[in-house]
């Protein structure tokens, strides 16, 4: 982990030191408008002083709060309403499809977004560009060191460089307290994550943060013979017959419940044992400083004798 780190300190040195993203043109004449390029490879500018911002996802809105500039957020996407310290009654935006003139009225100084929104469609935000609006790309990252490098990325565009670093510095620590103790683990366990009921059931492979975090928890994901977000048969999961099941899924009442009475799911050992857990979903599926709370949820649930207090 500590090459993890070195990779974190060179991101905020660089971010510091190098002209990345082109957001606006107007917003180029400004003497203290500082040049970068976003996660996605865009050229940006950003302005000198920022006043208000504009977020295009949940994880995006955790980030700005935590780095203590929720107060300066005017606008979000529909899934960020009521998330803690995003400001209430502000326009609340689809977010793969947000209302363009709304976001011109506004105005914001910056917008933040994903890969998420108007993806399908070319220069979607150049009506804000051409009024001088910075408009930053953040890809969904799949790696622990790619998200705690936006979290570098998002505090530099705010002028938040210190408390970018106190917040991945934070989140390291804690995931090198759990994966150290991952370390010690001598007999694995398999896990098979839900985060999607059946009859749509659907888990990870290889590539995504969560299967990095079962890996140093000192587990195996069941499905890490594959890649990326995928569609899992009811059939793999009984024939894969996991020691541990996890689910995030937050649209049903009883999400673990409904796992234990599947038909033909009696032998599967975590059914049998009742070792199928929750697991907080918001935590587990943001790409933001707060996985490291489901990590150590994921840890409990799957070795309390290692993890538990």
């Amino acid at each position: 982990m500590k090459v993890k780190r070195k990779v974190i300190c060179l991101v905020l040195a660089a971010v510091l030191a190098m002209g990345l993203v082109a957001c606006g043109e107007g917003s180029a004449s400004d003497s203290e408008a500082r040049k970068l390029t976003d996660p996605s490879g865009a050229e940006i500018t950003v302005p000198g002083k920022i006043e208000t911002v504009a977020v295009l996802a949940p994880s995006l809105a955790e980030t700005v709060v935590a780095l203590g500039e929720g107060d300066k957020i005017v606008a979000c996407d529909t899934s960020s309403v009521g998330l803690e310290g995003v400001p209430e009654g502000i326009p609340a935006l689809d977010l793969s499809a947000p209302n363009m003139e709304e976001l011109v009225a506004l105005k914001p100084d910056v917008l933040l977004v994903t890969n998420m929104s108007l993806y399908d469609q070319e220069d979607p935000y150049r009506p804000l560009m051409d009024l001088g609006v910075c408009v930053a790309c953040v890809p969904t990252s799949d790696s622990i060191a790619d998200i705690e490098s936006d979290i570098a990325f998002v505090a530099s565009v705010l002028g938040k460089d210190d408390e970018g670093k106190k917040l991945v510095d934070s989140m390291q620590e804690e995931v090198d307290r759990l994966s150290a103790i991952g370390k010690t683990v001598t007999e694995k366990k398999s896990v098979y994550f839900e985060i999607s009921a059946a009859p749509y059931m659907y888990s990870f492979g290889k590539g995504v943060f969560l299967d990095e975090m079962l890996t140093l928890l000192g587990a195996e994901n069941i499905l890490s013979g594959e890649s990326g977000w995928l569609g899992v048969t009811e059939e793999a999961v009984v024939a894969a017959d996991p020691d541990v099941i996890l689910t995030n899924v937050n649209y049903i009442d009883d999400p673990t419940g409904e796992i234990m009475s599947r038909p033909g799911w009696s032998a599967v050992t975590a059914v049998k044992e009742g070792q199928v857990y929750y697991i907080d979903n918001m935590a587990s599926s943001l790409p933001d400083h707060n996985i490291v709370k489901a990590m150590a949820q994921m840890a409990a649930a799957i070795y309390p004798e290692y993890y538990g207090e």
